[in-house]
């Protein structure tokens, strides 16, 4: 059957769908500020403890956990790794045939479970109340096994799951997921964790090509296109030919960037007097300009911005160099 759509507008056959999005939207919306709420009470205090733990550790977080919290931990252990706190992921069911050897005494380990009464997790639990592993419990229930043993409790609220029925994890999960990220940016930010340190875990893809600096692509030395105050139009405009990025810089005696012509400037200025100017007479003073440790990412919304296709990159007032939007793509940047 074809259901047919008139002028954008959304179809009646699907209105009952949308009011089911925007119920599972609003169910799970709830379960984020009754997490905020908790925070804001006597779960704050708990997850204080839970970064301060973490943080002192000499070794890795062990994520586990199994079904729906286990993708959740799978999750949390990637985001805490790529943000400078070494983590990974072991299966609460996999960890009693041998995968508990992965987990050392200078761990932390971070188990998720709803319930708190998950089968699985016993094993994880006793070795690490064998080995005084430090655990720290993400579930509904302090008083479950679970929380009993953990030697930190990270009590979610109970909200209702989006789920009509109250049987698929669906606010539950977000609310561990929420948790889990809460917990790796704090770790992030109390550590200083910068940029330039995000860059070395994500050397891949737009996202590390965007983490590449300015300074890694400019160009510099003869290549860039600049020319001292007083310089004729004429000289100008050949060596805005020749150097190709479609501008030139304008420098006063101390070298400093105090202008730019752009093929704009040509435009306007054109005349049967533009040749016989100086580049003082026809340059756009106080040009947009980049330090050379700006991100990529950010250079290039700069440009896509300002709709430029270059800018200088300027260092103490001086040009170091030249970044082109075509630079930014070759790296894959956008």
């Amino acid at each position: 059957m074809t259901v047919r759509q008139r002028s954008g507008q959304p179809d009646e056959v699907g209105k009952p769908h949308i009011d089911s999005a925007l119920r599972t939207l609003a169910r799970e919306q709830s379960g984020l500020l009754a997490l905020a709420d908790a925070l804001n009470d006597g779960l704050g205090r708990h997850f204080d403890a839970a970064i301060a733990l973490i943080k002192e550790a000499a070794g890795r977080v062990i994520v586990t956990g199994i079904g729906k919290s286990g993708h959740i931990g799978r999750k949390i252990a990637a985001t805490l790794a790529s943000t400078g706190t070494p983590a990974f992921f072991v299966h609460a069911a996999e960890a009693g045939h041998g995968d508990l050897g992965m987990v050392t005494p200078a761990d932390v380990i971070l188990a998720l479970s709803w319930s708190g009464e998950t089968a699985e997790l016993s094993n994880v639990i006793e070795y690490s109340r064998r080995f005084r592993i430090p655990l720290v419990a993400v579930t509904s229930s302090a008083t479950s096994a679970l929380g009993r043993q953990a030697d930190i409790v990270l009590a979610l609220p109970q909200a209702p799951e989006a789920c009509p029925h109250g049987l698929a994890p669906t606010t539950s999960t977000l609310m561990q997921l929420a948790l889990g990220d809460a917990l790796a940016v704090a770790l992030l930010e109390s550590r200083g964790f910068t940029a330039q340190d995000f860059r070395a875990f994500h050397p891949g893809g737009k996202l590390g090509a965007s983490l590449h600096l300015v300074r890694d692509l400019m160009h510099t030395g003869a290549s860039v296109p600049l020319a001292p105050s007083g310089t004729s139009m004429s000289e100008a405009i050949v060596l805005i030919s020749h150097k190709g990025f479609g501008c030139l810089g304008v420098t006063d005696a101390r070298g400093a960037l105090i202008g730019i012509i752009t093929d704009g400037d040509l435009r306007r200025h054109l005349g049967p007097d533009l040749l016989r100017q100086s580049v003082d007479e026809v340059m756009t003073r106080n040009p947009k300009t980049v330090p050379p440790d700006l991100l990529a990412g950010a250079a290039l919304d700069m440009l896509n911005a300002a709709k430029i296709t270059a800018v200088f990159v300027v260092e103490d007032g001086k040009p170091a160099g030249i970044v082109h939007l075509h630079d930014l793509l070759r790296v894959g940047v956008a």
